[in-house]
């Protein structure tokens, strides 16, 4: 994918695996399969952001510098409670959704998306602890599944299901092979364990009670 541009946006108290999965998956594409020749993480402001768990880094570009990205992927954390009400952040995902070929969230990211006007009438997933909230929003058709596509928009279910969304949309963009690919040397091939019974909670998700 010669020339192609894969944004992930962090802020402070970004939750850290909700973009580091998705990040290792995009650069394993990359350096294994020619996958997008740019990945950049892309803050409001090029300095250190801290995230929810207390790991500090260090964005490679800010808005204001950004190019226009091919695709755009937002992730969760409790920062995004903040996020919905920053006009710069929601600016820029809508200014830079106009052009982008797929958009994805994962977990809470997808009020972000929301709050930019990219999810009314879409079908769409977020962390289990958040379904209730996404529904009350009122113009979203809330899932209960790992992640959702509906057209050029990806959402995922919490944290680690942001792997998942991204070795998918891997495989929708550069085929079942490469995601293949990309899954092997990775070696995201979870077990299915379930420990301590969590998929008999009251509050776990469909996906988890039907799998």
């Amino acid at each position: 994918m010669q020339g192609t541009s894969f944004g992930i946006v962090v802020f402070d108290q970004v939750e850290e695996l909700d973009f580091v999965g998705p990040w290792e998956m995009l650069r394993v594409w990359n350096q294994q399969a020619h996958g997008p020749e740019n990945c950049l993480i892309v803050a409001q402001a090029k300095a250190p952001v801290t995230c929810a768990k207390g790991l500090s880094i260090n964005p490679h570009i800010s808005f204001a510098a950004c190019p226009q990205l091919d695709y755009l992927l937002i992730p969760g954390g409790i920062g995004t409670r903040k996020e919905v009400d920053n006009p710069v952040m929601l600016d820029f995902i809508a200014t830079q959704a106009k052009h982008c070929k797929a958009v994805l969230s994962v977990c809470t990211g997808a009020f972000v998306l929301q709050a930019a006007g990219l999810l009314a009438g879409k079908k769409a997933t977020t962390h289990w602890g958040s379904l209730d909230r996404l529904r009350a929003l009122g113009d979203v058709e809330v899932a209960e599944q790992r992640f959702v596509r509906d057209g050029q928009i990806w959402t995922s279910a919490g944290v680690s299901a942001g792997i998942d969304l991204t070795l998918a949309f891997i495989a929708e963009t550069a085929g079942d092979a490469v995601a293949g690919h990309v899954q092997f040397y990775a070696e995201f091939f979870p077990d299915g364990k379930r420990y301590g019974g969590c998929e008999h909670r009251p509050e776990a998700p469909a996906y988890l009670k039907q799998s």
